[in-house]
Parts: structure tokens; C-alpha cells; sequence
């Protein structure tokens, strides 16, 4: 699905139910700065959200779908992807809408949750800080986020763990870095509870559920 925003096109592979009728929520996923929606923990994340009947969209933003590997400026990334979550949302309906990626993605989701109007957000590989720089950390967008986020990260990711207090639920990942890559189906182990969650309804915004905190799968 080809979705045109005001920087460039989107594109968005979907999968599961193809409307809202008996949907429990959309899942809408995106990439790192320099990835793509085949990234193995989005994979793993889509394969745990169609188990519970969601329909999750993987967005290609518009930087990448142009063939650019850095974003650009935020605030102009963030337009665009208000857009595209937008076009998805006249498309599914007015169901629970929990919104995430890996990495710049992750923050990208942070940033925007609140003025799209999502329940949650699943937050993988969130970049802390820039390798080696823990002055520059970026808590600030996890803890702006105004709706409940799950971080996954690995405990050997080189740009950071976020602290139990910045987010709903901090799952660290034994012996990953920060592509997630060694183990994929951990990631969406440690996102199925989550999302089991909204599929039961929609969330409060900003209520810290139950165990909330941070663990280690």
C-alpha cells in the first residue's frame, strides 16, 4: 500500500484482516535509520500480533523508500509519519492503534504516540543515547511518550538500556546487541503479554500496568 505524505511516499506491507470488523487492534511497525520492515524483530513482533487476530502494518518511510539513510529533520519525519498513520486509521477503523519500531523507529513512535492517538507503544532496540555518549540520553521521548511503552533492548546493546523508570516495562534480552538479531523470537516473546493486553481493549494513557518495570527474559 502506497501512502503519499507531504515529504515523499510511504509504503506499508499488511498482513492479517484487512478491515475493523471483529478487529482487536493495529499494530503499526516501522524501521531503523538505516533498516527495513524485514527486520528479524519486527518480524517476530508481526508473527505474535497476527497470532492474536491484529493486523499489523510494517511502514517503509518515506527517507528510505527514496533510498536516503538518514532520516532527516524529526520534526519533518514525524509529519510524515502522522500521515501515514493517518491513511492506516481510515482504513482499520476507529480500533485500538498501538504503534512501535526498532531503533530511530522506536523513537519515532514515541514522539508521535500521543497526537495519533495510540493506546501503546512497543519500543525495540530504542536507542538510549549514541554509542559511547550516555550525556546525550534521549529517556525524555520515552518518558513524553503519554501512553504506556514496552522497551525491549538487548544487554549488550552499545547505545544504551533505558531505565525501568522511563517506560511502562523495560525486557532486557540476554546476550543481544542491538539488532536483535541472535534470537528474534524473544523479542516478540516479550511483546506478546503487551499486546495480549490491548487486544482486551483499549488502554489509560500513561497507567503503569501490573509487573511493570523492568525484567530480564
Amino acid at each position: 500500500m502506497e501512502i503519499v505524505t507531504a515529504h515523499g511516499p510511504a509504503e506499508a506491507v499488511l498482513d492479517g484482516p484487512d478491515g475493523p470488523a471483529g478487529l482487536p487492534f493495529l499494530l503499526v511497525l516501522t524501521h531503523g535509520s538505516n533498516g527495513g520492515v524485514d527486520a528479524p524483530d519486527l518480524l517476530a513482533v508481526r508473527d505474535v500480533a497476527l497470532g492474536l487476530g491484529g493486523a499489523v502494518a510494517r511502514v517503509l518511510q518515506p527517507f528510505r523508500a527514496a533510498g536516503r539513510r538518514a532520516p532527516g529533520p524529526a520534526a519533518k519525519q514525524d509529519e510524515a509519519w502522522l500521515e501515514i498513520v493517518g491513511a492506516l486509521r481510515r482504513r482499520y477503523g476507529d480500533v485500538p492503534l498501538v504503534q512501535g519500531g526498532r531503533s530511530n523507529g522506536a523513537r519515532v513512535a514515541c514522539r508521535t504516540a500521543r497526537e495519533a492517538g495510540a493506546a501503546g507503544v512497543i519500543a525495540l532496540a530504542f536507542p538510549l543515547h549514541p554509542p559511547g555518549k550516555p550525556d546525550k540520553s534521549r529517556a525524555g521521548e520515552l518518558r513524553a511518550a503519554g501512553v504506556e511503552v514496552l522497551v525491549v533492548n538487548g544487554d549488550r546493546d552499545p547505545f544504551g538500556i533505558p531505565d525501568a523508570a522511563d517506560a511502562a516495562q523495560v525486557a532486557v534480552l540476554p546476550g543481544e546487541r542491538h539488532d536483535l538479531a541472535k534470537d528474534p523470537a524473544a523479542a516478540g516473546a516479550a511483546a506478546g503479554p503487551w499486546l495480549r493486553r490491548w487486544s482486551a481493549g483499549p488502554r489509560v494513557a500513561g497507567r503503569r500496568p501490573a509487573g511493570a518495570g523492568r525484567t530480564t527474559a
